[in-house]
């Protein structure tokens, strides 16, 4: 069972280059968890006060939902506090619960996609290897997406099937997993394994933000400005993120300098795809320990070197989707 190609920090810096990104501050997390919050509050707030912002507001809430998601990988990591009690607890109930996340769950899964990375015993291998696919295939699945239907699978079938005590079986990389193009990769399989861990907590936490926004008298933004972007927005940028940080990275089985792809987000990208720096994917690889708001640093740091001329950078997410869907080389 070989694990995943490493790249040391010596490899590349200096130790005077290097201690930068060893510090930590521990106001940055929770300040990055209070700013995703108030962003979404922020964003109900406009679509309560003019309606016809609602479209607008949908894309922003729901991505910032999976910027709460990326704040759960964050405290994965240890990163969103030095302290590891205040971290767990912003990570789990404030990050990934209010998304049907599991931060107990998600962490022993995802440190072994970091140890396994594009190996076959690699978890998230699923997500990748389908990939290239058709045009019209990519657009299926983003239609599943918008039209609620992934949301559909993972918060109402998946649940059913726990509750009559059923499995889910997704394929296995390494062992039996699928060809390309099989159904058992096409709907997040990734995240129904890790937040049907979480169904009780989610519900409750759902349900109280339901009596809160009824008791403000505006019980139908909870379906508008939260349930609606979680069921359409949310999961089509989750599978963008997916697609971008690792399918069709040729070589990334051998070269930890290829063992993920950095995708340079413009800003509306960030706006309305990539939060919280999810696009320096590269360098997190890399260097998994580096906080989240580092990586841009990072990113100009590793590049600087010639050993970063072998990372994978795409100039957005559009090429990124044109790669994926045709299989054109990015190098």
């Amino acid at each position: 069972m070989p694990a995943a190609p490493r790249a040391r920090p010596t490899d590349l810096f200096t130790p005077e280059e290097w201690a930068p990104f060893q510090t930590r501050r521990g106001w940055v997390g929770p300040l990055l968890v209070l700013h995703c919050w108030g962003v979404i509050g922020l964003a109900m707030a406009a679509g309560i006060l003019w309606p016809i912002l609602i479209p607008v507001c949908v894309m922003i809430i729901g991505t910032r939902q999976l910027g709460l998601a990326i704040l759960m990988h964050e405290a994965a990591h240890g990163g969103l506090s030095t302290n590891g009690k205040l971290n767990d607890f912003l990570g789990h109930w404030l990050c990934a619960v209010p998304v049907g996340a599991s931060l107990s769950a998600y962490r022993p899964y995802h440190l072994s996609h970091h140890r396994f990375a594009q190996q076959p015993e690699d978890p998230d291998l699923i997500l990748s290897a389908p990939f290239p696919v058709s045009p019209a295939s990519l657009r299926r699945k983003i239609i599943r997406d918008l039209t609620g239907q992934t949301f559909f699978k993972q918060r109402v079938l998946l649940p059913l099937a726990a509750m009559r005590g059923a499995k889910a079986a997704p394929a296995t990389p390494g062992s039996s997993r699928a060809p390309r193009g099989s159904p058992t990769t096409n709907d997040h399989d990734y995240e129904a394994i890790v937040t049907g861990r979480s169904i009780l907590p989610f519900l409750l936490v759902n349900l109280a933000l339901l009596v809160a926004m009824t008791l403000a008298g505006f019980w139908w933004a909870y379906f508008a400005l939260w349930l609606l972007p979680m069921a359409t927005w949310f999961p089509m940028v989750t599978r963008l993120r997916n697609i971008a940080e690792h399918a069709c990275v040729e070589g990334s089985a051998t070269d930890p300098f290829r063992t993920a792809r950095t995708t340079l987000a413009r800003w509306w990208e960030r706006a309305f795809i990539a939060p919280y720096w999810v696009n320096f994917h590269a360098e997190h690889h890399l260097f998994m320990h580096v906080p989240c708001w580092k990586l841009p640093r990072l990113h100009r740091a590793v590049r600087g070197k010639p050993q970063g001329a072998r990372m994978e950078v795409a100039d957005g997410y559009l090429t990124v989707l044109r790669t994926a869907s045709r299989g054109e080389s990015l190098r």
